[in-house]
C-alpha cells in the first residue's frame, strides 16, 4: 500500500518511540492471536463476531488518534486513496483465499511466528514473491483515486464520540490490570486490537505510515525511501511477538515440515499477489483504509471476509 508518508516529528526521538510502538505492536499481535482468519472462522462456527469487532476497534482507535492530530495541527497527513475497479475486489479475493491457505493473514503470520511456528517465515518470503512478480509484469493494480477522507471534515463532531469510547476501553484495560488478569496468557482480543491502534497512530506521527506488508510490498517495486529505517522496524515486530510468546509461555519449538512451509509460501505469494492489486495488505487496510472510510478498502477488506468464510464453508462440507 503506497501510503502518503506524515514529517517525523523529531529525529532520532522520534525513531526510538516507533521503535518501541512496533515492538509493543508485535507483541500485541501475539498476545491478542490478532488475525482476520481466526475473526471469520469465530463467525461461521462459533457464531459469534467478538474478534472481528475487535479488528474494526483497531480501526477506531485509529481514527481518533487521526482526529486528536489534526485538531492539535500536527503535521498533515495525507494517506492515498484508490479507485474502485475490478482488481479491488480481485486483490480481495486474492488476499482472503491466500490468507485461508496460510491459515493466518499477515497479522495473524505474525502471532504464529511469535509461538515459534517456523514455517509462518515462509509467509512474508512468499508476499514479497507476490509482490516482485506483480511488479515484474507491469500489472499496476487499481488506480490512485482523488477521494478526500470524510472522517477530517466530521472531526469536530466525530472526536467527542471517540474520545466516549477511548475512555471507556481504558477504563476496562485499567479495571484488567487491576483485577491482574492482563497479564494472562491470551488477552482479550479488544485489549490486544487497543494496543494495536496507539501504537500505529503513534508511528504514524513520529515516522509516517507503516505496515509490514508496505515494507515488503516497497522492496519487491523497488523503492528504497528509509528502506533501512522501516526494515528496522519490520525486525522490531517481529521481536515484539517473539517476546510475546516467550513471556507467555507460548514460544516453543514447531519444526517445519515441507508441507507447512509450502503451505505458508504459497499463502503469502497469493496475499503478495492480491495486496498488490487493490493495493494493500489486511493490516494497511485496517490501519489506514477503514479509519478513513476510503470505500476502496472496505470493499476489498469486506471481500476478503467473504472469500475466507466461503473457504471455511465449502470445507466444512467435505
Amino acid at each position: 500500500m503506497n501510503i502518503g508518508q506524515a514529517p517525523g516529528l523529531a529525529g532520532i526521538f522520534g525513531f526510538a518511540t516507533a521503535l518501541i510502538c512496533a515492538g509493543l505492536m508485535g507483541y500485541a499481535i501475539q498476545r491478542g492471536a490478532t488475525c482476520t482468519v481466526a475473526a471469520v472462522d469465530e463467525i461461521v462456527n462459533r457464531r459469534k463476531a467478538t474478534r472481528l469487532i475487535a479488528i474494526i476497534e483497531a480501526s477506531l482507535w485509529v481514527t481518533g488518534g487521526l482526529l486528536l492530530a489534526s485538531l492539535a495541527r500536527l503535521p498533515a497527513i495525507q494517506p492515498a486513496s484508490y479507485a474502485v475497479t475490478g482488481w479491488t475486489i480481485a486483490g480481495g479475493a486474492l488476499l482472503g483465499y491466500g490468507a485461508f491457505v496460510n491459515r493466518a493473514c499477515v497479522f495473524g503470520a505474525v502471532a504464529r511466528i511469535g509461538s515459534g511456528e517456523w514455517a509462518y517465515l515462509m509467509t512474508p518470503i512468499g508476499f514479497f514473491l507476490g509482490c516482485w512478480t506483480v511488479a515484474s509484469s507491469r500489472l499496476s493494480g487499481a488506480p490512485k483515486g482523488d477521494a478526500a477522507s470524510l472522517v477530517f471534515a466530521a472531526s469536530y463532531w466525530l472526536a467527542p464520540l471517540l474520545a466516549i469510547f477511548a475512555i471507556w476501553r481504558l477504563w476496562q484495560i485499567g479495571s484488567a490490570i487491576w483485577r491482574r488478569r492482563f497479564a494472562a496468557h491470551i488477552w482479550s482480543p479488544h485489549h490486544a486490537t487497543g494496543v494495536i491502534g496507539i501504537t500505529f497512530v503513534i508511528m504514524l506521527l513520529t515516522v509516517g505510515a507503516w505496515a509490514y506488508s508496505d515494507v515488503l510490498a516497497e522492496i519487491a517495486h523497488g523503492m528504497t525511501n528509509m528502506l533501512g529505517a522501516r526494515f528496522i522496524l519490520f525486525l522490531a515486530l517481529f521481536a515484539g511477538a517473539l517476546l510475546g510468546g516467550a513471556t507467555a509461555g507460548r514460544l516453543s519449538w514447531h519444526r517445519p515440515t515441507i508441507g507447512s512451509a509450502t503451505r505458508c509460501f504459497i499463502g503469502g505469494l497469493l496475499m503478495g499477489w492480491g495486496s498488490s492489486f487493490i493495493p494493500g495488505g489486511n493490516d494497511g487496510l485496517i490501519l489506514i483504509g477503514l479509519p478513513l472510510l476510503f470505500s476502496y478498502a472496505w470493499i476489498a477488506f469486506a471481500t476478503m471476509c467473504v472469500t475466507i468464510a466461503a473457504a471455511i464453508i465449502v470445507t466444512n462440507r467435505r
